[in-house]
């Protein structure tokens, strides 16, 4: 199932039913799994392993060089999942020792064209990446978040599970999970209610995420003032829980 045109390595490991589309180039250190079909002109070069039943469309470029200057050419990774799609034009680099030393991104995420996913960062499951989302070295995005076309991410900030980013926003510190966040100035607006609702989320939960929201964002109390409230009167909720250990672990601070 190689086209012809194809120039796939020797050593490459690519399971039996894998197929190749036209002029596409895979390297030496690349494994890929059952399923999975790769388009027309894609190179995936590098020590990049992919599992099973992922879709990769044209002109993708995955497991190449980090786009950062302290890169000495280590042996690094990119590891990709199971049932993703990936669209056409993206790139995914691997790794460097500053960090883990691997690109993660897990399974059943859907990335549209021109998504740049760049060394170091740690991907969830379920994620949407609309077209030309990139998120820049070391950056953590969590299940099921979503990102809306042209988003953009600095280094080292953390998306938490199930946010909402608007298009074209700029995102300079954490993105709080559960929240809609937006804007060049990117600001939170409020629980991201029609997503938590799509993902089952009960009644119960979205009050307790939303009494949490309105201590944090809405009251007059300072951060620490307000995580001591809604420990007070929310603890033992997993997803508040969350939220706030989400916020005790910043390091760069979260857009409000």
């Amino acid at each position: 199932m190689i086209h012809p045109s194809a120039i796939v390595h020797p050593r490459a490991k690519l399971a039996v039913d894998v197929s190749v589309g036209p002029y596409s180039i895979i390297g030496e250190h690349v494994e890929i799994g059952e399923g999975t079909t790769v388009g027309a002109h894609v190179v995936i070069e590098g020590r990049t392993r992919i599992g099973r039943n992922n879709r990769i469309f044209a002109h993708s470029a995955l497991g190449g060089e980090p786009q950062d200057k302290k890169y000495a050419g280590e042996p690094t990774r990119l590891e990709i999942g199971d049932r993703n799609t990936i669209r056409e034009f993206c790139t995914f680099n691997c790794g460097t020792v500053q960090d883990a030393g691997v690109t993660r991104i897990g399974s059943d995420n859907w990335l549209m064209a021109y998504v740049h996913v760049a060394h170091d960062c740690q991907v969830g499951n379920h994620t949407i990446f609309a077209n030309a989302a990139s998120i820049a070295g070391h950056v953590h995005v969590g299940d099921h978040a979503i990102l809306g076309a042209f988003a953009g991410a600095h280094q080292f900030i953390r998306i938490g599970d199930s946010a909402f980013i608007g298009a074209y926003s700029a995102l300079r510190q954490d993105v709080l999970p559960f929240c809609r966040t937006e804007g060049s100035d990117a600001k939170t607006y409020g629980l991201n209610v029609v997503g938590l609702k799509r993902l089952g989320f009960s009644e119960e939960r979205l009050k307790a995420l939303e009494r949490a929201y309105r201590l944090l964002v809405k009251s007059r109390l300072n951060t620490t003032q307000a995580l001591a409230k809604i420990e007070e009167e929310l603890s033992g909720q997993p997803d508040v829980d969350y939220l706030v250990r989400f916020i005790r672990e910043s390091k760069r601070g979260f857009h409000r």
